[in-house]
Order: structure tokens, then sequence, then C-alpha cells
């Protein structure tokens, strides 16, 4: 039972960090990269699907990106995911592949956005800490049902908090260099 709480406590958190990494991948720093469009959903058939599944997206420099559709009879559609997107880049269609150019922030709008990148990094830091709440009353409960003793208890509830310290850490880490990412001229 011990074993099975901190594991599932484990996968809980590395997928909370996960999801805090992919949120901010996405979040533009001025600079292209195929992560700004590729998880961008596009109606492809009657199915929404990620750019990336429906498209080659390469970036020939650092300001612009090239999305090349697998099938060219879906450019109309993957620019009209674009333009739906948060992504804020006015997609340019030449029939055959659609052109982003990455526009210059200012240095008022990168202060905004490193201020939203450590909003979110908040949210994730409390859903870690509502996690390890669960995981810790999981524990109470099987004191009760006395598949834990005291001691057991105590351990794993220091266990816990020092796997929270470790993630908080990995949030803390990808904050850091996203936030320098963004303030990069």
């Amino acid at each position: 039972m011990y074993d099975e709480i901190l594991a599932e406590c484990k996968d809980k958190m590395t997928k909370a960090v996960e999801h805090f990494g992919n949120e901010v991948k996405g979040l533009r720093s001025g600079r292209a990269t195929p992560a700004l469009v590729e998880n961008i959903k596009v109606e492809y058939y009657g199915t929404k699907m990620p750019l990336n599944q429906v498209a080659s997206i390469s970036v020939p420099d650092p300001r612009s990106i090239v999305v090349k559709p697998f099938d060219v009879s879906s450019i109309k559609e993957i620019e009209k995911a674009i333009q739906l997107s948060e992504v804020g880049i006015n997609p340019q269609n030449d029939g055959k592949i659609v052109r982003l150019q990455v526009p210059m922030f200012s240095e008022e709008q990168r202060q905004k956005l490193v201020a939203r990148v450590k909003d979110i990094a908040e949210q994730s830091r409390v859903t870690l800490r509502n996690l390890r709440r669960d995981s810790i009353k999981t524990a109470e409960g099987a004191k009760k049902d006395s598949a834990l003793t005291e001691d057991d208890l105590k351990a794993i509830k220091d266990e816990i908090q020092d796997i929270l310290k470790e993630y908080e850490k990995e949030v803390d880490t990808v904050l850091e260099t996203k936030s320098k990412e963004i303030m990069e001229v």
C-alpha cells in the first residue's frame, strides 16, 4: 500500500508538470518554433486534429514558420485554424504552403507574457499541493484501515512532502527557462 500511494502521487505530479511544460511551450516568445503551432486543432475531414498530424512544420529562419500540408486541399482549414488560435500570427497562404512571420515583442509585451507564465506556474504549484493533500488523505485512510502503521504514515507524509518539493523545483526550472527565452531580444 505504501509504495502504491507514492507511485500514484509521483505519477500524478509528473503529469501535472508535463501539462505545465506543454502549456508554456505553446506561448510565443518572439522566436519561431514549431511548438507555437503544432498543437493547434485543424478541422480535417470532419475531425479535429493537431496541426503536426496534417502538415509538416519547419522553421527556415528565427522569425518565420512554414507549414506544408500533407494534403494541399486542407490548406484553407489550416489557415483558418491558425487565425482562430491564440497564437496571434496572421498566416500567409500561397496555395501550397502557409507562412507565419513571428513579429518582435515590445519590452512591455514580454513582461506581460512572463507574468502570464508565472501565473500558470503558480496554478501548477497549487495543483501539485492539491495532489499532495489527496495522497496524504489516501495514506490516512489506509492507516484507519490498518494497512499502514503510525510510523509508516509519518514516513509516507515526509516522502510525499519531499516529492512535492522535487516537482515544484521542476516547475521553477521550466518557469525560469521560459522567462529567459521570452525576455531575450
